[in-house]
């Protein structure tokens, strides 16, 4: 209700009211959604917003599913799989929506039958708005809820998944606060907001599908964008990854990225990668990788520049045609794309000397595999900053002209070259490949 000022002389301050209204029976396949919330006698008018929860629309909508297992169902529903502890599966949805389970429930409705989600929440709600509006002549908002747990915070809460005639943000950026200071990121998700004031009218046993508020009339606006609003994109979702799912994620996506912008790269995001890098394995508990860090671009204008006259010999070398020479070195030239560049090297402190030469080449192998090993986890890593990378070797054709032009010990083995940076267009889809093809078992 409204609250009002203390003391004499007391005017009333901006509030609103939030009510269930009873009387809505069991929802069944193929029912009125409208039709049944105008039968409750709610006294709707012009500005009100009604929450309505999603499970009696997906009811009102067939989307209930005779499933003896529900795994499946989810599986059916999953595009990615955020998280996982034990059964518990927090996924994205074919929605978008980053949730437990995919959204499929199994509470409040029969045994051995799910409930989805409704296949589309934004055209349910914006049904529920036209039909209000022909039963009762009133123009509302309508918003279809649905609970949501939240990362770091115990409990659950009532979020809008579809919403019609609602502002559903309230973007404050470019306005000012009391005190006159700017607002750059203030972004208000009024949908959500709402839904958790109906939620706490509804309950989530008391048979109250629907609240109605009233007093928050301009929010209620003839706009139909919908709820997808509400739904962080993926680069600019801070936490899209998390643990053993964040190794996963980065794997995939991972790209061999060949084309850069001009943004320029955090020093200290490659750092994070190469720590990350240093934590793989190694034989006789060595650390056999060293990352020349190419930060300046005179710098890598002397390598690749040392590095293309040392490859232009050897392909004039092996009798190569100039015009074929060209074209090769512009085929090359990814690194110099890159505004930043990475040089992993390989070094052998610690390693076995057998007097062998089986033994030593083995020796040697155990090394480069440890060497590869942390060039991966760099890759990754760098994905998880959201940076692009081309592993490229040709720094491995010509390693004393590396070692020379950047003043490094003569152990260090340069193993190519990291190109780094931000993606200039989006990496196309990796072919799937079938694990299995890739497996022998024993």
């Amino acid at each position: 209700m409204p609250r009002q000022a203390s003391g004499e002389g007391s005017v009333p301050v901006p509030g609103f009211r939030v009510w269930a209204p009873a009387g809505i029976p069991e929802v069944r396949e193929g029912d009125n959604i409208a039709a049944l919330i105008a039968a409750t006698g709610a006294g709707l008018a012009d500005g009100d917003i009604l929450l309505v929860t999603s499970k009696i629309v997906s009811k009102a909508e067939g989307r209930v599913l005779e499933a003896a297992d529900r795994e499946a169902a989810i599986d059916a529903e999953t595009v990615r799989v955020v998280a996982r502890r034990g059964t518990l599966r927090i996924v994205e949805n074919r929605h978008g929506l980053i949730m437990a389970a995919a959204g499929v429930d199994a509470s409040n409705t029969a045994a051995g039958t799910v409930l989805l989600l409704p296949a589309d929440p934004d055209a349910s709600a914006r049904s529920i708005r036209d039909g209000l509006r022909d039963a009762l002549g009133v123009e509302v908002g309508v918003v279809v809820t649905d609970t949501f747990g939240r990362p770091w915070r115990n409990g659950l809460t009532d979020v809008a998944i579809g919403a019609a005639g609602v502002r559903v943000l309230d973007d404050l950026r470019g306005g000012t606060d009391a005190y006159g200071n700017p607002l750059s990121v203030t972004v208000v998700a009024l949908a959500d907001e709402l839904a958790a004031a109906g939620d706490l009218v509804k309950g989530k046993a008391e048979g109250l599908p629907v609240a109605v508020v009233r007093g928050l009339s301009h929010l209620v606006d003839g706009e139909d964008a919908g709820t997808r609003a509400l739904v962080r994109a993926a680069g600019d979702d801070m936490f899209r990854l998390g643990t053993s799912e964040a190794v996963r994620e980065a794997v995939t996506l991972r790209r061999t990225v060949r084309d850069f912008t001009d943004e320029p790269v955090d020093p200290a995001a490659v750092r994070r990668a190469v720590a990350a890098a240093v934590t793989a394995p190694a034989p006789h508990h060595t650390t056999p990788w060293r990352f020349v860090l190419l930060e300046s671009e005179k710098s890598r204008v002397a390598l690749l520049d040392a590095m293309r006259d040392a490859w232009v010999s050897d392909l004039r070398a092996d009798g190569k045609s100039e015009e074929s020479i060209a074209k090769r070195v512009r085929r090359g030239d990814v690194l110099r794309r890159a505004p930043y560049l990475v040089v992993p090297c390989l070094v052998m402190d610690g390693s076995h000397v057998y007097g062998d030469a089986r033994r030593d080449a083995a020796e040697r192998e155990m090394f480069v595999v440890a060497a590869g090993a942390g060039v991966q986890n760099c890759l990754v890593a760098l994905a998880g900053e959201r940076l692009g990378s081309a592993w490229v070797s040709s720094t491995m054709f010509c390693r004393e002209v590396v070692r020379d032009v950047l003043g490094l010990p003569e152990g260090w083995d340069p193993m190519g070259a990291v190109a780094v940076g931000h993606a200039a267009v989006a990496p196309k889809d990796r072919p799937a490949r079938d694990a299995a093809a890739f497996i022998e078992v024993r």
